[in-house]
């Protein structure tokens, strides 16, 4: 398996001096890689002025031309190759028994494949070429699911990064299962490192993308997003109400679901946590769920969840600290929305 992304094997070709040129003459620069640069080249060449009579063309000087246009124009095919080398690693048996040694050798390399693949799927036309190579199929099929964490979470950030950079597949995505893995790992997986992951591809599937956000409401997501919001993980913490922030603001629709299922309440006593950066994408989230929505408004109200007084503490905390202005912008906001209006009667108009 290639472990490196494509170049050539040599050392760097050397121009070789047009006939009749001067051994004193500046070094040439390296070749160019890729055919812009070496258009480039081929305008910006040779002194100004007139252009010198003609000279036929040295065998050594067309030689590293052809080296030079074969070198820019190798590139994809070969990461094409690297990729199907790494899916030849993923797709055959695992041991199922054997030495420790041995086991443990086949799975870094598994590991190894998926990071490569990783590298090379941040390419568009690559990520494109993965799924054509039934990548995506290798990858929920056997590797969301596999039983070492490290490669759980590695088959994770893959698909999320093919997903992002290829929103032509969703359709493939969503017959083969994938959210609905992905989600089952966000839930209940024992490791962290898995469910961060497998955020970060829940994320890639449904943001800006129709077809992923709809089988997200289906596989009632909201809630995976709310549990996931109340681990003890800072960064699922953060980046789970980041996403919750930003779905809200898509999906005024089902805004009065999720109040049915407590989402005021429960967003109220993530904000009277121990104060985090993540509470700036919780009040978002709450800001989201109440703008234009008298019902959301209503519940934010209520005098239990003692929601104004909790504001205007947070709030004169925050100005203290620079760090924090946004999330204090999402503070005033609340206060503005939930209570400056005289009486609860204007919200039912």
């Amino acid at each position: 398996m290639a472990d490196g992304g494509p170049g050539p094997s040599g050392p760097p070709l050397a121009l070789p001096p047009a006939q009749g040129s001067s051994a004193r003459s500046s070094p040439r620069p390296p070749p160019p890689r890729t055919l812009q640069g070496l258009l480039q080249m081929a305008v910006t060449a040779g002194p100004p002025g007139p252009p010198p009579a003609h000279e036929p063309m040295s065998e050594e000087r067309r030689q590293w031309l052809q080296e030079a246009m074969s070198a820019a124009l190798r590139g994809p095919s070969e990461e094409v190759e690297q990729m199907k080398s790494c899916l030849k690693v993923l797709v055959r048996p695992e041991p199922l028994s054997g030495p420790d040694t041995e086991l443990t050798a086949d799975q870094q390399e598994r590991e190894g494949a998926l990071e490569l693949l990783a590298d090379l799927c941040e390419n568009m036309d690559n990520a494109a070429d993965f799924c054509q190579l039934s990548g995506m199929h290798v990858l929920v099929g056997r590797y969301l699911e596999a039983a070492a964490a490290e490669l759980r979470w590695r088959a994770a950030q893959l698909v999320g990064t093919c997903s992002q950079n290829v929103a032509a597949i969703q359709e493939q995505r969503a017959g083969l299962g994938a959210l609905r893995k992905l989600l089952r790992l966000l839930d209940r997986d024992p490791s962290d490192a898995v469910r961060v992951k497998a955020l970060y591809a829940i994320s890639c599937l449904v943001r800006e993308q129709e077809a992923g956000l709809l089988q997200f409401l289906r596989l009632d997501g909201f809630s995976v997003l709310m549990r996931a919001m109340q681990r003890p993980v800072r960064k699922l913490k953060v980046k789970s109400a980041f996403l919750l922030q930003n779905l809200l603001g898509r999906t005024p629709e089902y805004k009065g679901t999720l109040c049915s299922m407590g989402m005021v309440q429960q967003l109220v006593s993530l904000i009277r946590t121990e104060h985090s950066p993540f509470h700036e994408h919780v009040l978002g989230a709450l800001c989201s769920l109440v703008t234009d929505f008298p019902q959301g408004v209503k519940e934010c109200r209520e005098p239990e969840l003692g929601l104004e007084e909790l504001l205007r503490e947070r709030s004169q905390l925050l100005r203290e600290h620079e760090e924090f202005q946004e999330e204090l912008e999402f503070c005033e906001k609340l206060l503005h929305i939930c209570f400056s209006s005289p009486t609860d009667d204007s919200m039912d108009r």
